[in-house]
């Protein structure tokens, strides 16, 4: 691994980018041979796109982008398997072929120029640079509100994920080796990275506006998103599952002793309100749990089939 002159890898995943792609991936080779022209990188850095089963034409325009640099270049999953898995796929692709990786969607919300200071920590000895949102003043209310209990909630069941980041970061090519070790299939980058552990150092910037094209996650996307994270690091649920089902024996003991004290005191009425509350009540608790139980044995049936997370269908250097 080469600090001095390192070659650097921009990992791009890309769906359905074929109207931001073209922006994105000029600007970002213009920060790469900036950032030779200072010496800070190789001349040899480059731009990996990694396609996830578009439907737009993406693929097409990779390859007309390889064809105009050579220094695009692009895999292109055989169809559509989800952000995470196009960028592991993209990541895995250039380990071996670059000193570090510096994973960043396509729309370039994510400032392409905080690259330059995530290279220069990597110099300095960071094997892990994290890109931190600074602020989201940009965000609405709503989505303000619903990042922060994202995260909130996240730590609360355990989760180990660095705030306001999402999966834009460099990564050094020993990191790279110790995520190929990560062999589940319920793939949460934001957690799994943090587990690497090695040396992080983290660099803040603005969120911009999309360069182009639309958001590829709408609330029900990162709902799921956070509820995989979740399942797939923590065991939390499960025990609170327990421990909801210790407090309502609880109250049944309490419940126990007054049923007894009011037929000895003969004072008992039939409560129609209350039993019907009480059932639909423990009913709704049951059905969640199921349903959480139900998440975790999901997950364990996907992982023991030990299929391929992902298989490349083309690819251009």
């Amino acid at each position: 691994m080469n600090r001095e002159n390192p070659v650097i890898a921009v990992v791009i995943p890309c769906y359905n980018e074929a109207e931001a792609l073209p922006i994105s991936s000029k600007e970002i080779l213009a920060i790469i041979d900036e950032m030779a022209t200072e010496g800070l990188v190789s001349p040899h850095s480059f731009i990996l796109c990694s396609n996830d089963g578009s439907r737009d034409g993406t693929w097409d325009l990779i390859k007309s982008l390889n064809g105009a640099d050579r220094r695009v270049k692009g895999i292109s999953l055989a169809h559509n398997r989800g952000h995470q898995y196009a960028l592991l796929a993209g990541l895995m692709w250039v380990r071996g072929r670059c000193d570090a990786a510096i994973s960043i969607d396509a729309d370039l919300q994510d400032d392409p120029r905080a690259m330059i200071e995530m290279v220069r920590k990597f110099r300095d000895g960071d094997d892990i640079v994290y890109g931190v949102r600074s602020s989201r003043k940009t965000d609405t209310w709503f989505k303000r509100s619903t990042a922060h209990g994202f995260y909130s909630f996240q730590k609360a069941m355990g989760l180990d994920t660095v705030y306001d980041h999402a999966d834009y970061r460099l990564m050094d090519a020993k990191a790279l080796d110790m995520l190929s070790e990560y062999g589940e299939s319920n793939l949460f980058l934001r957690g799994i990275v943090p587990q690497i552990g090695l040396k992080t150092g983290i660099v803040a910037y603005e969120r911009n506006p999309r360069v182009a094209g639309e958001s590829k996650y709408p609330l029900s996307k990162m709902l799921s998103f956070s509820i995989d994270g979740i399942t797939s690091f923590s065991s939390k649920p499960i025990r609170m599952i327990f421990f909801t089902g210790l407090i309502f024996l609880l109250i049944d003991v309490c419940v126990l002793a007054y049923v007894l004290y009011s037929f000895f005191e003969g004072n008992v009425v039939p409560g129609w309100s209350s039993l019907m509350l009480s059932i639909w009540f423990v009913g709704g608790i049951i059905l969640m749990s199921l349903g959480i139980v139900g998440e975790y044995i999901g997950k364990i049936f996907v992982e023991v089939k030990g299929r391929p997370r992902y298989s490349i269908a083309e690819e251009v250097e």
